[in-house]
């Protein structure tokens, strides 16, 4: 499947790279205040399309431009796919955009690629097999103080975004660390924080197809996502914060006041694999919004677990794991008969 995800993410990469040599020959159509859509978007949306359901015609297709169109709706299997993240990077010619697909499986995301394909840089995770840059092994930072960190964010930019509360965040975080970045694209913000190049990153308004795959890079680095309380629920909520497991305690002690996620209302969390540390409590969860199609978890199928927050006094220690080489890319292997 991962192979698949990542055949389809060049598909589309190169579209994206072939338009930007034309970029004053685009079509561009604006969707809301501030929020375009191009050709490009939707030719890579369908060209990422095609590559998925010729593998899998019976998965369901979550995409940012065509929604549930495609595919099968009541499949237990969903991709998740934003064909262009930083549309807005890519119109101005600014070379801060990526391919974002990711796979769900009953509401957990198994599979992750974030492309950025002016760098050429191929971000890819499976659950439970680590995260991967270019088929090298990454690592979240080893940083433990927010005063030491380099933090990502994204402005708010939409006609009804709280830009006044969002202000208060930003003040309260750029006071207590190195520094603040806006690239303008939430995957390679997410890719960038599971590879060591940040130490952490929060945002408010994101969708699902902004932060699926981004998510599961980070947990595989050996990172903690959740919403600003702390909570797993974050990907249908729009708040979403990643960090290092030390500096995301620091940045939940900061921002869980303007968490607008109650905790009686988060989705229930996906068991911890047996390889993880107590304190590395997977935080993917499916959210409880009966209008996210798969991704729903039903509740007969739930886990049963109690709630857990993660406090700023939490210690977290990094998971112990072997050297290994990178899962192939390219050949598949054989499943066992």
């Amino acid at each position: 499947m991962l192979n698949v995800a990542v055949r389809a993410a060049r598909e589309a990469g190169k579209i994206i790279n072939r338009a930007s040599l034309d970029i004053d020959l685009l079509r561009v159509a604006q969707k809301a205040a501030n929020d375009f859509v191009t050709e490009v978007d939707r030719a890579a949306e369908q060209a990422i399309i095609d590559v998925l359901l010729k593998a899998y015609p019976q998965h369901g297709i979550l995409g940012e431009e065509t929604g549930s169109a495609f595919g099968d709706a009541s499949s237990e299997y969903q991709w998740i796919i934003d064909p262009l993240d930083g549309t807005t990077n890519f119109i101005h010619g600014m070379p801060v955009y990526a391919v974002s697909i990711a796979l769900a499986h009953r509401g957990v995301v198994q599979q992750a690629v974030v492309y950025d394909p002016t760098r050429d840089e191929l971000f890819t995770a499976t659950r439970g097999a680590g995260a991967f840059l270019n088929s090298r092994r990454i690592r979240v930072s080893n940083r433990v103080r927010l005063e030491d960190s380099l933090i990502g964010t994204g402005f708010p930019f939409r006609k009804n975004d709280d830009i006044d509360t969002y202000l208060e965040m930003f003040k309260l975080v750029a006071q207590r660390c190195v520094g603040l970045r806006r690239p303008g694209a939430a995957a390679i913000d997410l890719a960038y924080v599971a590879a060591g190049r940040y130490d952490g990153f929060f945002e408010t308004g994101l969708k699902p197809w902004d932060i699926a795959a981004g998510s599961l890079l980070i947990t595989e680095a050996g990172g903690l996502v959740g919403n600003f309380a702390g909570d797993g629920d974050f990907l249908f909520t729009g708040e979403v914060l990643a960090a290092t497991p030390r500096v995301y305690g620091q940045i939940v002690s900061l921002l869980q006041r303007f968490s607008k996620v109650s905790p009686a209302e988060s989705g229930r969390r996906a068991e911890p694999d047996a390889s993880a540390t107590a304190a590395q409590v997977e935080l993917m969860t499916a959210a409880a919004d009966k209008k996210s199609g798969t991704l729903a978890v039903p509740e007969s199928k739930r886990v049963k677990a109690a709630p857990r927050r993660i406090k700023a006094s939490d210690v977290a220690q990094p998971r112990q794991t072997e050297k290994s080489l990178p899962p192939s890319v390219y050949k598949p292997k054989r499943p066992k008969e």
